[in-house]
């Protein structure tokens, strides 16, 4: 794939007919080309041409793509081992903090993903052509990126040559650097939004071993949908993977896969994450209105929503619609994200009753969504994503009750699933159902993500979390030493407002943080952290750092139930009393009154303990860690409830500040 609409050695480019360089660009431009990108086109090479008019030596790049974000970058212009990242305001008499932002954005997005420009200085400029000029300091944001620059037409040739007084530290061949490799590692809103409009996954993932996982899982998804299609068969299939492995988006990968290669399937993406469904939805109807304006096009949020509705939807609702009709709903091959966190037969014959006034419903939500597409008389494919560990809530079947409920009343289903689902007791647990997998399953280790890439820093950290919560401190120490405490910043503090400060620190251009806390974490709020005060799902991950309901603003706090299969860059998690270290054990805990109670039953030990580990791996960057001091004039908040734990972490090597 071209990177670029256009590139060549800056002598050339400078020798070369504007026209010509003009018609190079305009070919490669999929949209109709207006008259005002046309002449901004024309007043940016001229400019360039006459500033770089003694860099013969450097080499140019027009519109160079930055896959992970669907956009391209203005200009990359290399001169020695420095690369300078262009965005053009041409016109501008400001300097928009939205385009700043942008090239910053731009410039990280090198710096993480593009193997080229890993050692090598990174300038992000902004021209406005016609702003006044500003004070720029040239000095490191983060460790070879350097902090943005604001130029107007006539003071950027000063600042270039300021950065290239630096001095050179490497050799740099421009089109080495082309050819690098770009390893993105997409946040799970990006990917939706590029395979929503007609991307591969292969397109937008990192192409080391443990992202290649992702494409051969989808093409032996696509391979038991064929075989069911051509065989008159009906299948389940089972994907599992440790937490941010990718599952969400080999799932959006598939339904994507599928709509593409027969719309008749009308493949859905399924989740009873509430507000998972909520962000992506929200995240792809604003994007399509975007593209459609820039392409100068009318389209209304309301008509763009219908569309991706359509596209991932509320398994409730699936289900509601199916309890209308008996007959076959018009999918025939369905995602069901978070397959684990289905409800049992007693949480949802409850509901039932409740909701929807059915007294003798006696099914349990896996049973009666396999039996809704057991109506099919020909054929369907089922594929559950399966998280170990992430039950998190009251009446969560697991795995159990998919398998069981294919042992009882589905025997003539092909049944897919990895050796982890037999060997790990994360996903499995009842030993019978395990040998009548062995007789009755074909198994597929590529039915298995088992590298974490939610964090392209390290893939060592779900590993090392499970380490953590086993209170298992020989293995941890090792992990984070060894893979974590270079790559993957973890901090550890007892003060809030630092916690607060440390976020506001790392995060650099659009990078997105927050804070998180269990939900059962009452006793933080004498430090402003209130669970009990819902977030707005969509407006919280999605929303800019100019709105105070945005995670941007750390005052709303994110609960297990909003974050789950979503991600953040960096993250503060707040740690409270509900689960703590007591003699070397974890104490299970529930605040009722007021007063603490003591969780004996080991299905919600089970769901506390998921939820802190669902809270510790949402960052992809880094995150810190905040567990307050006690007070022993507050019987809900002693000391001993938050010490031990803080210095078992502290033990680890985790570094306090």
């Amino acid at each position: 794939m071209q990177r670029s609409y256009y590139s060549n050695h800056l002598g050339e480019f400078i020798q070369e007919d504007t026209n010509k360089i003009l018609g190079n660009l305009a070919r490669h431009h999929n949209h109709a080309l207006e008259d005002l990108q046309k002449n901004a086109w024309i007043k940016q090479i001229e400019l360039l041409k006459k500033i770089f008019y003694k860099y013969t030596n450097g080499y140019i790049f027009f519109e160079f793509s930055i896959p992970r974000m669907g956009k391209r970058v203005d200009n990359i212009i290399i001169l020695d081992d420095s690369i300078f990242v262009v965005e053009f305001k041409v016109g501008s008499s400001t300097y928009d903090n939205n385009a700043i932002e942008q090239v910053i954005d731009y410039s990280q997005d090198l710096k993480n993903f593009h193997e080229g420009s890993h050692i090598h200085k990174l300038f992000p400029i902004l021209i406005a052509t016609e702003a006044n000029s500003r004070e720029n300091i040239i000095e490191p944001l983060q460790d070879n990126l350097y902090k943005p620059l604001l130029v107007n037409k006539n003071s950027i040739l000063n600042v270039i040559e300021r950065c290239l007084s630096l001095g050179k530290e490497y050799d740099l061949c421009p089109l080495t650097w082309e050819s690098s490799r770009y390893k993105p590692t997409p946040t799970i809103v990006e990917a939706a939004q590029v395979l929503y409009k007609g991307h591969n996954v292969k397109e937008i993932s990192r192409s080391d071993s443990g992202a290649i996982n992702l494409s051969i899982t989808t093409d032996k998804i696509n391979q038991i949908i064929t075989n069911a299609k051509k065989m008159h068969k009906k299948s389940i299939c089972f994907i599992t993977g440790v937490p941010g492995a990718g599952k969400t988006l080999a799932g959006l990968n598939i339904a994507n896969e599928r709509m593409n290669i027969d719309e008749n399937e009308h493949a859905v993406f399924l989740s009873g994450n509430g507000p998972l469904v909520d962000v992506l939805r929200e995240a792809l109807t604003r994007d399509e209105v975007k593209n459609a304006k820039e392409q100068g096009q009318k389209l209304t949020k309301k008509e763009a929503a219908i569309k991706t509705h359509a596209f991932i939807q509320n398994i409730h609702h699936f289900r509601d619609d199916s309890l209308i009709s008996d007959k076959a709903p018009i999918e025939k091959a369905v995602v069901f994200d978070e397959a684990q966190r289905a409800w049992n037969q007693e949480q949802t014959s409850s509901f039932m009753k409740r909701k929807k006034g059915l007294d003798n419903f006696d099914s349990s939500e896996p049973k009666f969504l396999i039996d809704v597409m057991n109506r099919h008389e020909d054929w369907c494919t089922i594929i559950c994503l399966i998280g170990g560990g992430q039950e998190i809530n009251t009446g969560e079947a697991g795995l159990e009750e998919w398998i069981e409920s294919l042992q009882a009343y589905f025997q003539d289903w092909d049944i897919y699933l990895s050796g982890s689902i037999i060997e790990d007791k994360n996903y499995l647990k009842n030993d019978t159902l395990k040998e009548w997998l062995k007789d009755n399953a074909k198994i597929d280790e590529n039915l298995h993500l088992s590298v974490s890439v939610r964090s392209f820093r390290s893939e060592k950290l779900s590993d090392f979390i499970q380490s953590v919560l086993n209170i298992n401190l020989t293995r941890s120490k090792k992990l984070y030493n060894n893979f974590l405490i270079n790559t993957y910043p973890i901090m550890l503090t007892r003060d809030f407002k630092k916690a607060k400060r440390w976020l506001q620190e790392k995060s650099i251009g659009s990078e997105r943080s927050g804070v998180m806390a269990s939900s059962g974490a009452y006793r933080l709020r004498p430090f402003g952290i209130n669970v009990k005060n819902q977030i707005d799902a969509p407006i919280w991950f999605l929303n800019n750092k100019e709105d105070i309901r945005s995670s941007y603003f750390h005052e709303e706090i994110a609960t297990e139930f909003d974050i789950q299969g979503l991600e953040l860059d960096w993250t503060c998690v707040c740690w409270d009393g509900d689960f703590y270290l007591h003699n070397g054990q974890w104490m299970f805990r529930k605040f009722k009154g007021t007063k603490w109670q003591n969780i004996h039953k080991e299905n919600i030990k089970e769901y506390l303990l998921n939820t802190y580990r669902v809270l510790l791996t949402r960052a992809r960057q880094g995150m810190i860690i905040f567990i307050p001091f006690g007070s022993v004039d507050d019987k809900t908040r002693l000391p001993e409830y938050y010490d031990e734990t803080f210095y078992y972490l502290k033990k680890i090597g985790i570094q306090e500040i």
